[in-house]
């Protein structure tokens, strides 16, 4: 079973057991459980589902811990004019271990039911469409 997931703005084909390295993930610590969603493609033995049918679907995974990516060398030049920058740079990423991919239990549609909206408060009106805004106490205009 496999599992296509977005994380860090790029796509990543994941199974069980997989370490990946992904962009960093702010607020997590060694050992922390992330559950990834959206899913965009989930296939078990054959069988490919994608769109609502892989919502259903979770993918969990464990963060392992941080380092730093591969080097990328920047290096902008013009030519005849003697112009040559060098700089380097190394993204921090995330290692994170694919503990499982199951499918959620189907949530009955009296869970999904909206709450009924709340009433406003007296004299809080939204004003009438077309209507200008009153100006704050205090603001004056100027006089020409």
């Amino acid at each position: 079973m496999y599992a296509v997931i977005r994380a860090g703005g790029k796509q990543h084909k994941v199974k069980a057991g997989d370490v990946i390295e992904v962009e960093l993930m702010h607020g997590g610590g060694p050992g922390d459980t992330v559950t990834f969603d959206p899913i965009l493609v989930v296939d078990d033995d054959g069988t490919t589902r994608f769109g609502k049918d892989a919502s259903r679907s979770a993918v969990t995974a464990e963060l392992l811990g941080e380092r730093k990516g591969d080097k990328v060398k920047v290096f902008k030049y013009r030519p005849k004019s003697g112009y040559a920058r060098r700089q380097g740079h190394r993204q921090m990423m995330t290692l994170v271990e694919i503990k499982e991919i199951a499918e959620r239990p189907a949530q009955k549609k009296a869970a999904l039911a909206k709450a009924p909206k709340a009433e406003k408060a007296e004299g809080a009106e939204a004003p009438a469409k077309g209507a200008k805004a009153e100006k704050p106490a205090g603001a004056e205009e100027k006089a020409e």
